[in-house]
């Protein structure tokens, strides 16, 4: 078992993040991503430093796995879609410390996304607002950078979050879908079936019963005919009403899908600390970070209960601390993805949420 460095190497870690914050924080969302991405991925092709990395944020124990899907994590905590749209960043922000990676959304024609800006911080809430519209490079593009990754040995695993192209209507979405899994089927080791953003036109739509569980048996036949079987989830939204809930209850055991997401971003504004002049200003767009968090474990909570535990759930959503990463997995998550808490609180957070697990 190998825990992290000493107090003082973890403060000092804490504190050199305060300081670059700041800094970053003055530098558009979009922007700032880009660049502090790129960095830790120049830091950690210097042996010597991404050595250091390792030994300070990675927290290795056999405590720590989870078998879950078939699919063995070295650790519970992941890293949410969105971060690394078009896999360009995942071998190196495993280096975080994250028991898996989700990569994504990806679509199968690449695309620009929404007018910029497009992101923008809270500081107030802790939070981000998004429009990204599934601004990536296309699902081609993805796997070829899969394929020069592929004999890599690697300890996390990766999953496939997979969307529909802007221009595709809904009645077609399902063609777009089948391109995305069949294109990444060999790449990756889970599938995440994203019908939950709010920043595509009439994507939530395919959240209805009808048209979801449609998708979702089209995609599990395709997948029962392979040779070996890749986990299914479904990525769902945190503005979803108990009857939907229960819907989605019902189409999981129907489909027989592995498990649920729960959740994506909301569209709700209730209960900000931001001034309504500024949210106004902003306009349309994902709300995430802390203050989802609540709306997000309650979903789980209600999910596992109502379930009885039927289907594993992944929480994501608001995981600012350790405390709040336990209230996920006591609400019934088995796994938990971050993002947001990473901008807000720096790459430590992953540790310190491990760290906390341990004990």
């Amino acid at each position: 078992m190998r825990f992290a460095r000493p107090n003082s190497q973890k403060n000092k870690l804490k504190a050199l993040y305060s300081i670059f914050k700041p800094l970053i924080f003055l530098i558009s969302p979009e922007k700032a991503h880009h660049i502090t991405v790129s960095l830790w991925k120049f830091i950690l092709a210097i042996p010597l430093l991404s050595s250091i990395v390792r030994k300070n944020l990675r927290v290795e124990s056999k405590s720590l796995e989870k078998e879950l899907f078939g699919l063995k994590f070295s650790n519970p905590v992941g890293l949410a879609a969105g971060f690394d749209k078009d896999g360009k960043y995942y071998h190196p922000m495993a280096q975080l410390g994250f028991g898996f990676v989700e990569i994504g959304t990806v679509t199968p024609l690449g695309q620009d996304g929404n007018p910029q800006p497009r992101l923008f911080r809270l500081p107030k809430d802790k939070g981000l607002i998004n429009r990204m519209g599934f601004n990536n490079e296309g699902v081609d593009a993805l796997v070829e950078r899969l394929k020069k990754q592929e004999n890599q040995k690697r300890n996390y695993i990766i999953g496939g979050n997979i969307g529909k192209n802007k221009i595709t209507p809904n009645e077609k979405a399902v063609d777009d879908y089948v391109i995305c899994f069949e294109k990444l089927f060999a790449y990756v080791d889970y599938f995440v079936v994203n019908v939950s953003s709010p920043n595509t036109p009439n994507l939530r739509d395919l959240q209805d019963k009808e048209p979801l569980t449609h998708l979702l048996n089209t995609l599990q036949k395709l997948n029962n005919q392979k040779e070996s079987r890749k986990p299914i989830l479904l990525k769902i939204a945190p503005d979803l009403t108990s009857s939907q809930l229960d819907d989605i209850i019902e189409i999981v055991a129907s489909t027989k899908i592995d498990g649920i997401i729960a959740t994506n971003t909301t569209i709700s504004r209730d209960g900000l600390n931001t001034s309504s002049e500024l949210i106004n200003s902003i306009g349309a767009g994902g709300l995430s970070g802390t203050p989802v968090k609540e709306r997000s474990t309650e979903i789980i909570k209600y999910l596992h209960t109502k379930s009885g535990g039927s289907f594993p759930i992944v929480g994501v959503g608001g995981i600012d601390s350790p405390e709040a990463a336990k209230a996920k997995l006591n609400a019934g998550a088995s796994l938990i993805q971050i993002y947001s808490g990473m901008v807000y609180y720096g790459p430590t957070i992953v540790r310190d949420i491990n760290r906390s697990i341990l004990k």
